[in-house]
Formats: structure tokens, sequence, C-alpha cells
């Protein structure tokens, strides 16, 4: 059985940990200046390196050559505690999920007293801590607050304010972040190279925009595309099919009628999205996703090269194309009316009946009273103007002027012959 890449790339070092360096160089500051404290607090988003960073602490403080930041990974601790290691008795890591009541706090409060087996610390990772029971917090509230030297307490959860106060108050408290997307794509990059998967360059913008910054997600999603890859490696047209996006061509489809008011084009999109089998919600998510990418491409010309799009310079040149098509005021007013579609299919029944809905209300931007409205009307008559004057202006298209004709002027009148 292969081993998951989000288990076989685990960190075994603080300097290993991707994308939270505000919390690791504070860590190894501590550990290397023995200002160790006798409880933490690990919170933020799942797979961000909270539970990993818990068991980075314990290896480093339990190192023979330590405490130290930089465990050796040679000694009987550091062996026992890397990722593929068969653990320690002295160190003890409990799923809160499952075991939060007050009798399992009661069980581990009588056993911390005990000294450590082999290693310097004893130390306990109780994971998924907000799911302790408040009856649990109060049994463990007296061994945190005055625990025996030996002792250090690890809590890790995705939900700190639900950590009862008087516990959280006896820790140091490290929040975890989400990962950047240029962060995430490189150690992506890197990992296909590991793997010597060939993976084409527009898959990695799907594989971190479906990840949500999360590593863990992000290597789950890419570990399933390399699983299922081919001779030629993972393609973005099996990463679109296997992730459930919408391809960028339909993308395109969609929005250049919507940016000429082509009616039939923009419902044609919509039934290749239903004939297809997509979930009109999705098309709708990666819809409003686009709009924001032109939005910031309108407002930022140079986006692509300063890291604010991920996007490869083909793609920025079309999609440069568009925004200057729709104008800042149509882009927003676009965003706005999917943002509210997507509000309302939630839990519908007839999400492709919705989808249309929000297609016509998009191409009908007369009934919108609202400022945004206005705004996107006047861009359209300026650049109707625009490119009138633009015509008038050449020699081909300038009208020839008619050859003025001076008016008859009546004959003089002649005098009556004399009788």
């Amino acid at each position: 059985m292969a081993l998951a890449l989000y288990r076989k790339y685990r960190p075994a070092t603080f300097a290993e940990v991707v994308g939270q360096e505000h919390v690791t160089a504070p860590l190894m500051n501590a550990v290397d200046g023995g200002r160790i404290n006798h409880a933490y607090l690990f919170s933020g988003p799942r797979g961000c390196g909270k539970t990993s960073s818990a068991r980075i602490l314990a290896r480093s403080l339990n190192c023979e050559q330590g405490p130290t930041s930089t465990p050796c990974g040679v000694c009987g601790s550091c062996i026992a505690l890397a990722p593929d290691g068969p653990g320690s008795i002295d160190v003890m890591e409990i799923d809160a999920a499952s075991h939060g009541g007050v009798d399992d706090a009661r069980d581990l409060r009588e056993k911390a007293f005990f000294a450590p087996v082999h290693s310097r610390y004893k130390v306990y990772i109780v994971d998924e801590a907000h799911m302790v029971s408040s009856q649990g917090f109060n049994a463990l509230l007296k061994v945190v607050e005055e625990p025996p030297e030996f002792l250090v307490f690890v809590f890790a959860t995705t939900e700190p304010e639900k950590v009862l106060p008087t516990i959280r108050s006896r820790t140091h408290h490290y929040p975890f972040r989400l990962v950047p997307p240029s962060t995430l794509r490189g150690l992506l990059e890197k990992t296909c190279a590991a793997e010597g998967v060939t993976v084409e360059p527009t898959v990695f913008p799907l594989v971190v925009r479906a990840g949500g910054g999360s590593v863990r997600d992000s290597l789950s999603i890419l570990d399933q595309l390399l699983a299922g890859a081919g001779p030629e490696g993972v393609t973005y047209r099996s990463a679109v099919g296997l992730l459930g996006v919408t391809d960028e061509a339909l993308l395109d489809e969609a929005v250049d009628a919507l940016a000429a008011s082509d009616a039939p084009g923009v419902f044609q999109a919509v039934d290749r999205v239903v004939e297809a089998g997509h979930d009109p919600r999705r098309f709708a998510t990666d819809l409003l996703d686009r709009l924001r990418d032109l939005i910031v491409l309108d407002a930022v010309p140079e986006a692509g090269g300063n890291g604010l799009l991920d996007s490869p310079p083909d793609r920025l040149d079309v999609m440069s194309r568009q925004a200057q098509a729709l104008g800042a005021a149509t882009l927003s007013r676009l965003a706005d009316t999917v943002h509210e579609g997507l509000t309302e299919m939630r839990g519908t029944t007839a999400p492709r009946l919705l989808l249309e809905l929000v297609c016509a209300r998009m191409l009908l931007p007369g009934v919108d009273g609202s400022a945004t409205a206005t705004l996107q009307r006047l861009e359209r008559l300026e650049r109707r103007m625009s490119i009138a004057g633009e015509h008038a202006g050449r020699p081909e298209a300038a009208a020839v002027p008619a050859p003025v004709r001076e008016p008859a002027r009546p004959a003089p009148a002649q005098a009556p012959p004399a009788p």
C-alpha cells in the first residue's frame, strides 16, 4: 500500500514546516534559549501544521543533544519520534474528539505525575482540544496550572475560543495560518519533482485553489492526481475532470458572451455545463473566481508579475482583454450578482433554474437602479462613443463633402420696349 503524500513528506524539524515562520521562529528561539513553557496552545485551520509542530516540539525537547531546535535525528529519542518512527512512551498523543470526557481527563491527571521513563520531558499532545468538555478541562486545571518540572502540555485546536479561558490563559498561544498560494505551489512542485511525475503547470493553480491554503488538503488532492496519472503525467484536462472544476475555455466563453451582451452565448454555456454533468453551483463559484481575477487585473494591470494572480502569461493576456472589454463597474456588478445567486442556490432543488436567472440578471443591467448599474451603463456609452470616434477619425471612414452649389439667382428684369 502506498503511503499518503502528506504522511510521506511530514516535516521532521521546525525548518521543514511550510508557511508558518511566524510560529516556528519564536519556538526555535525559546527552545534554544531554554525558555520552555509548561503548556502551549496551537490554533489554526486544519492541515496547516499544528499537530506536526507539536510532535517536532516534543522531539526537540527530548533530543539527547538538546533541548535544541535542530534535533540530531540519530539518537534514540529522535528516531522514536521521527515522522515514521515507532513513537515514545513519554510522548502521548490524545484525540480529544473521542477522549474528551471527565473520566479521560482524570485518568490523564493521575498518570501525568509519573516521571518520564526514557526522556527528559513527558509531553502530552491533546489534539482537537476544543472537544474536551468543561468538566474535563476543570479536572485538568490544577495539573496545567502547577505541573511537575518534567511535564509539558501541547493543545492543538481549530477553535481556540472553545477552549476554557482558565486553561487558555495558562498557555503560550501560537496561531497558525493558511499557507499563501505561492508558497503552496512551490511545495507542490518540489513534491512532484521528488515523486518523478510530470505535471502540467496549469494544474498547480487548480490544486492550490482546491486546497484552500491547507498543506494537508493540497497534498491529498495532488496524491489523488498522481495516483491516476498516465504515462504522460498529470494533464490539465484530467485534473479538471477529476476535481470537477470548470474548464477555462467554458469560462472564457461565458465571460466573452457577457461582455458582448450575447444572451444566446451565455445560456449555451450554461447548457454545456449541465450537459457535461457539472454542478451549476460549482460553475457559479468558478465564474465568481474569474470575475475576481478580472477585477484585480483591471485595477492592477501588472498583477501577474507581483504574485496577485497565479496564471501563465497567455492566460493573463486573455483576461486583460476581458477586463478591458467589461470595465470596473460592470465587473463589480456582475460579481455582486453572482455572489447573490450563490447565496440563493444553497439548498435549492433547481440549481440550473437559479443559475439561468442569475445569467438573465447579468444580461439586463437596465432593470437595476443601483449606482453600480448606472456606472456600468455610462461605461458602455463611453466605450461606444470612443469606438465611434475612432471610426470617424479614419480617412476612409470620413465622409466626402458634397460640392457646394450657389443658389440660382433670378434673371434681371428687362425694361418694356418703348412705344
